[in-house]
């Protein structure tokens, strides 16, 4: 068996691991990212809607099942970059009150063991990282916070006689922050495929592009492709994670390191140390508290398509508007509560590869008259969400959003906003757990280590040398986009291990 030494491994190139290895990049210490999957290649069907969404060109074939067995292709995407290089570049920070606990339709949204302050100065170095673009001072729930590192990216038409009409009800629509290269020196082409493609031309503002190319010219960090992190090992006492067991092209290789980041995004991370279960960790690696793999989240989202049958919609990047109006409720019902932001232009090959009955031409027709909004919604935590391991090494995702009937209350409001606005044909798509693009809370932080996996900053419990940095490490979901978040946190915690020389 090949063993390879460093001083660092980060399993995973999202957006969590990257912006680790940036923190530490220049301390001393030899990085090793491995990553499962390759570069994701540069070609036509990039762009090409057919491709992406009805032949599922990109997606991985491994199979999950769900709670009953059936069997199912998950959303996953392995790539360097990992999720983000298909993500619609949304990079909102969370607000000040989705760090304390809230209740919601009599379930609880727990506390995190850091606040908006704690992060703030992490979500600007994110911000600056990313080249995210915005207006601040717009929206009323925004956070304290300095201007934007880039102007906002403007309108199109359509969209902005939307936000006038949204004006008009007495709403505070403000500018998506987005992280796009655009502007008169950018790569940007708006050319109408960005939210759930890959970008062509490298205007994406995604973890690859922004973060990893840069950290590559670096002479002590080292990217590892198709490297497949399949378990963590513990010394004899359970204390310290000593390898990872890594399969590569057939071969089993160990590498060993001083430190672990786990960044493999919140349902193969949790899978990471499920198998990684041992004599001294029975139940999995960082489980003493037994909530690794539980309290599976992953956003409310439902796609609202306003259609207006006279009426042709020409956008080609429409993710430039938002909305937090009802982020803390409705005026007569608090608990319908969320976000409103722009879904990519719709194209009718994702019609059909969603419903695959329809005509062609219908669901060209469809594409063509609408205009596409995101509702987000809070997914409260379930114990009993989770994410298993069944005998074969089969996964099954038992998830149980929590909040589901508030979330179609704020849905229907949403709605009534559309037709007030001027559609008068209002649809409905909900977006499941088989589409984990907002996978969360599968190895979740706290104070209390029987009743969490990892410290404040993101620290195993059990283990003094392994860190989990993506998502999973969220108590509760919020209501907006993970990305920045993660970022953020991520600068936090590769700041504190160079500071405090964990490595």
């Amino acid at each position: 068996m090949q063993i390879i030494k460093t001083d660092i491994a980060i399993v995973g190139s999202g957006v969590g691991g990257s912006a680790v290895a940036h923190q530490l990049a220049g301390s001393g210490a030899k990085i090793l990212i491995l990553e499962r999957g390759d570069d994701l290649p540069n070609e036509l069907q990039n762009s090409d809607a057919e491709a992406v969404f009805f032949q599922s060109r990109y997606k991985t074939t491994e199979e999950w099942v769900d709670a009953k067995g059936a069997a199912y292709r998950p959303g996953q995407y392995y790539y360097v970059g990992g999720h983000t290089k298909f993500y619609g570049t949304a990079m909102f920070r969370f607000r000040e009150s989705d760090f304390t606990q809230a209740q919601i339709d009599g379930a609880t949204s727990p506390a995190w063991p850091v606040s908006y302050a704690d992060l703030a100065p992490y979500y600007a170095a994110a911000e600056r990282l990313y080249g995210v673009r915005g207006a601040a001072g717009v929206d009323p729930t925004e956070p304290p916070r300095d201007a934007f590192p880039h102007a906002a990216i403007p309108h199109e038409p359509v969209i902005a006689a939307l936000s006038d009409r949204l004006r008009a009800q007495g709403l505070h629509p403000f500018a998506m922050p987005s992280a796009i290269d655009y502007g008169p020196d950018g790569t940007c082409r708006r050319c109408g495929t960005c939210d759930a493609f890959a970008c062509r031309f490298d205007a994406k503002g995604d973890a690859d592009t922004r973060v990893l190319r840069p950290l590559l010219t670096h002479p002590d960090v080292r990217l590892e492709r198709n490297a497949e992190v399949t378990r963590l090992i513990a010394d004899g006492e359970g204390k310290r994670i000593v390898a990872a067991e890594v399969l590569r092209s057939g071969e089993i290789l160990r590498v060993e390191a001083q430190v672990f980041v786990l960044s493999a995004g919140a349902i193969n991370s949790a899978l990471i140390l499920l198998r990684s279960a041992c004599e001294a960790a029975p139940d999995g690696i960082a489980n003493r508290s037994d909530v690794v793999g539980r309290y599976l989240m992953n956003h409310h989202l439902t796609g609202v398509m306003g259609v207006k049958p006279f009426t042709t919609n020409t956008t080609r990047f429409p993710k430039t508007l938002s909305s937090n109006d009802f982020y803390h409720g409705l005026p007569d019902d608090p608990d319908a509560r969320g976000n409103i932001q722009m879904l990519g232009k719709i194209q009718g090959a994702m019609i059909r590869a969603t419903y695959p009955g329809t005509p062609q031409f219908v669901a060209d027709w469809l594409a063509r008259h609408s205009v596409d909004v995101l509702a987000m919604g809070e997914d409260l935590p379930d114990r009993e969400s989770r994410v298993r391991l069944l005998d074969g090494d089969r996964v099954q995702v038992d998830y149980r959003p929590g909040g589901r009937a508030a979330h179609d209350r704020f849905v229907r409001h949403v709605r009534h906003v559309l037709r007030r606005a001027g559609f008068p044909v209002v649809l409905r798509h909900s977006f499941g757990i088989q589409a984990p693009s907002h996978q969360c809370g599968t190895v979740r932080m706290g104070d209390d280590p029987a009743r969490s996996a990892l410290d404040a900053m993101c620290r195993a419990h059990d283990h003094p040398n392994l860190y989990v940095v993506d998502a999973g490490f969220f108590p509760s979901s919020a209501a907006l986009n993970p990305a920045l978040t993660i970022a953020a946190q991520a600068l936090r915690v590769g700041a504190h291990m160079r500071n405090t020389r964990a490595i």
